[in-house]
């Protein structure tokens, strides 16, 4: 999609098409400039019906969040698949049919809710909709589930797997002739289903361009009314987004006014970019740096604020020790084993006398350290509240020094990871070689769900000082609020990370609008992953593909002519050719591809390893003992496990830290056999061998970062298996990412002066 987003509208409107001519393209950009200067007049009207009031870039001063805490975003719905463009047929078509119930939600259960769930079913039957949707329709709208239906057939299309054509079949089947195309009912559906669809793309905003079109080819006659209906109904937040730089050249501008550019966002994701906002310049606002002691002052008198943060720090360590304890499958859900926390770990800390080291400490603990990079990224640290910390893999070396020196200055500093790999490959950085139970490292679930890490201050806030937050590209907007949140004022934040990697599974696109923004300090590594590998993901990066030196065969690239040899070759490499020529046992090689269907996604894939490295009938589930499975609490978030066995009770699970699970029958939805997964499900982790797998209709989705991302998964050894043609040197030659819209960087930029 465009970025550029529209210029100001016409005050003059267009001369209206002739009575039954086709609407031309001027016509609709004049109809679309209306649109914007419609909602521009609600702003102007000051109204404070729902909807009327609109906020501008500027969060809290132009309507945002407001100011002060504000509570975390509430969690965006379960993913649907994203769908292609609704057809134009006239028939009824009933919702799609979900899996069947499983025997934990079979059952009604007795009372209010029961009675719900059957008087739901009844109507969504009526309307020719499957009752299988009552439990998520009851979920949803509560216990009036039923008498939401009737009164709004459309809202149906909120439920997961609910497109418009089924849900204007269901219209029709409770409303007969009444189920008009221009209803406002369909017209408020629709435009948030079409906001949600984005949302799964990565958005957290779309342009009115966008949003105009989708309803357009969904045969609404009126987007400008539905658009406004969605507007004054409250759950859509319009807003007018100054356009800079290439964009402004592009979109022009009249009288000297600067182009603008209108965004509709859903309320709950407008309101969390305003609340990450405020929360980043809250933080920054509220940052004072320690002072050095005057000539001839007693140091002495800061010993004991010193000592005191030190035991704090010793006693949080402590309470760490059983850590490993927690078991990787449930940390990441939020959850400890048994409610076997870690002493210490959710535990409201004392309250001490904060360590403040001046700049002299912070300078010597710079020059102390082993590379130019990590000096570089000490000395951006002592002077600001956040950092920016840009590097590959071998850069993480850098954030495990700043953590060790500001521990060594007495301040209590952590780390949090994507994952329970990348926490222990970064403990083991921290203790120079050797991880230990107490190092100051922990997944960011485990931190932010008080099953590892320094315990909470009186406050709720974290007790540290000092948080480092590796993969910092994953986070999603929701996610980076919680982050802010649950930091104290004044605390120093450095967010990690690899800026070619993709980002997060969910909405926005965080680090990099915050390097874009210019906000804060940006600290580059200029430590390179080194090897083979790291050359070519290096090229990757700068938009080359070039062949590179692997006398060990660190590095293959393999052609194969479609799909289906791709696949083959991929199975011969991860069975025979890696463990058999490079010593790498199956186990740790792990077969990567765009996507789950296709003759070439994971489902394949999967399916052919199966046959080759574990056949079996798939009895419990479509699981057998010995098979590689992830388990996949929440998108974006993957742990590899093997199953052990089944019975009534669930799976049982061993995960890749060695802990055991038992996946209960109702949530075996989650799991997926594990030899083969996309690239998205892979990151935050790395393996010795990895074998990326492009087949030929991957090249539409192909970009610089998928491909960047893809090829750093292998530590020791990577294969590349394409059938993709000409299209993989093109997609990193010329596409650097897939586009997404957010609101982050204007409100940022509204909202802080910036020195830097």
């Amino acid at each position: 999609m465009s970025d550029t987003g529209n210029g100001a509208p016409e005050e003059t409107p267009a001369a209206p098409a002739a009575p039954g001519a086709p609407a031309t393209p001027a016509d609709k950009a004049a109809e679309l400039a209306r649109l914007a200067e419609r909602i521009r007049g609600i702003e102007r009207q000051g109204a404070d019906g729902p909807g009327a009031r609109i906020p501008g870039p500027g969060g809290s001063g132009s309507g945002g969040s407001g100011s002060g805490a504000v509570s975390a975003p509430a969690p965006a719905p379960a993913p649907v698949p994203a769908s292609a463009p609704a057809q134009r047929t006239a028939e009824p078509v009933a919702p799609a049919a979900v899996p069947p119930a499983s025997p934990a939600t079979a059952a009604v259960p007795d009372g209010p809710r029961g009675d719900a769930l059957q008087e739901a079913a009844a109507v969504l039957t009526a309307g020719g909709a499957p009752a299988e949707l009552a439990p998520a329709a009851v979920a949803e709208f509560g216990d009036d589930a039923a008498q939401r239906l009737r009164d709004d057939p459309w809202a149906v299309l909120g439920l997961p797997g609910v497109r418009p054509e089924h849900a204007d079949g269901f219209a029709r089947g409770l409303l007969g002739p009444g189920a008009e195309p221009g209803d406002r009912r369909r017209a408020q559906a629709l435009v948030l289903w079409l906001l949600e669809q984005a949302v799964l793309r990565g958005h957290s905003a779309l342009e009115l361009t966008e949003v105009a079109a989708g309803l357009e080819r969904l045969r609404m006659p009126d987007p400008a009314a539905a658009v406004q209906a969605a507007v004054e109904d409250g759950r859509v937040l319009p807003f007018q987004e100054e356009l800079t730089g290439a964009e402004a050249h592009t979109a022009g501008g009249e009288d000297d006014e600067p182009p603008t550019r209108t965004l509709l966002a859903l309320e709950r994701l407008a309101m969390a970019e305003d609340t990450l906002a405020e929360a980043l310049i809250q933080l920054m606002a509220t940052f004072v740096p320690g002072e050095d002691p005057e000539p001839g002052e007693d140091q002495a008198a800061d010993e004991p604020a010193s000592a005191e943060a030190g035991t704090e720090d010793g006693d949080a360590e402590d309470g760490d020790a059983e850590d490993g304890d927690a078991e990787d499958g449930d940390a990441e859900d939020g959850d400890a084993e048994d409610g076997d926390a870690p002493a210490g770990a959710g535990e409201e800390a004392a309250p001490v006398a904060p360590a403040a080291p001046g700049p002299a400490a912070w300078e010597a603990a710079a020059e102390a350290a082993a590379s130019s990079s990590s000096t570089a990224l000490i000395r951006a640290v002592a002077d600001s509240a956040l950092v920016l910390h840009t590097g590959g893999e071998a850069a993480r070396a850098e954030p495990a020094a700043l953590v060790a020196a500001a521990r060594g200055l007495g301040l209590r500093a952590w780390a949090a990871t994507w994952t329970d790999q990348g926490r222990d490959s970064f403990a083991a950085l921290v203790e120079g070689g050797t991880a230990g139970a107490d190092t100051p490292v922990a997944t960011l679930a485990e931190l932010l769900s008080g099953a590892a890490g320094p315990g909470r201050a009186p406050d709720g806030t974290l007790a540290l000082d000092l948080l480092v937050v590796l993969d910092a590209p994953l986070l999603d907007v929701d996610l980076a609020a919680t982050v802010l949140e649950s930091l104290a004022d004044g605390t120093r934040l450095v967010l990690s990370g690899d800026p070619g990697q993709l980002w997060s599974a969910g909405p926005g696109r965080f680090f990099a609008d915050l390097l874009a923004a210019k906000v804060c300090p940006a600290v580059a590594s200029r430590t390179p992953d080194f090897g083979p590998i790291g050359e070519l993901v290096s090229g990757v990066g700068i938009g080359e593909l070039q062949p590179v030196e692997a006398p060990d065969k660190e590095v293959v690239i393999l052609t194969a002519k479609d799909a289906g040899e791709a696949v083959h070759r991929a199975i011969q490499l991860l069975t025979d050719s890696i463990p058999r020529a490079l010593g790498i046992p199956a186990e740790q090689v792990v077969l990567l591809t765009p996507g789950h269907g296709g003759v070439a996604g994971t489902r394949a894939l999967n399916a052919a390893a199966k046959a080759r490295l574990n056949p079996g009938p798939g009895r419990f589930g479509g699981f057998d003992p010995g098979d590689r499975v992830v388990d996949s609490p929440s998108p974006g978030v993957t742990h590899p496990a093997r199953v052990l066995d089944g019975d009534a009770t669930g799976l049982h699970l061993e995960y890749a830290d060695g802990s055991r699970r038992t996946v209960r029958p109702a949530e075996a939805a989650r799991l997926r056999h594990g030899w083969a997964l996309t690239v998205h499900q892979a990151l935050g982790r790395r393996w010795p061998g990895a074998v990326v797998v492009l087949p030929e209709d991957a090249a539409p989705g192909l970009t610089r970062q998928w491909v960047y991302t893809a090829f750093g998964r292998g530590e020791r050894h990577l294969s590349v298996v394409h059938a993709a043609g000409p299209a993989l040197v093109q997609a990193v030659a010329e596409r650097p990412a897939q586009p997404r819209t957010t609101r982050l960087r204007a409100v940022l930029a509204e909202n802080a002066a910036s020195a830097y």
